[in-house]
């Protein structure tokens, strides 16, 4: 495990994005926390979100999926 998966900035907060969201290189898409360390995730492309592939809290390990984006 390398990290913990989050959809919001905090239980109050709305998510990040949600399926059709539109999205850019910049925008953060989720946080990752590892080790008491928060890491904004951006989106790294330009497109719309079709999937999340992840639940909120769910541990994530390095190259796995987050979300499927069409990219356009």
């Amino acid at each position: 495990m390398v990290g913990t998966f989050y959809r919001s900035p905090s239980p109050e907060n709305p998510s990040f994005v949600e399926i059709g969201a539109k999205v850019d290189e910049k925008t953060v898409v989720c946080i990752i926390e590892a080790m008491k360390i928060i890491n904004e995730i951006q989106a790294e492309v330009k497109g719309t979100v079709t999937e999340i592939l992840v639940e909120n809290g769910q541990p994530v390990e390095y190259g796995q999926r987050l979300f499927k984006i069409k990219v356009g």
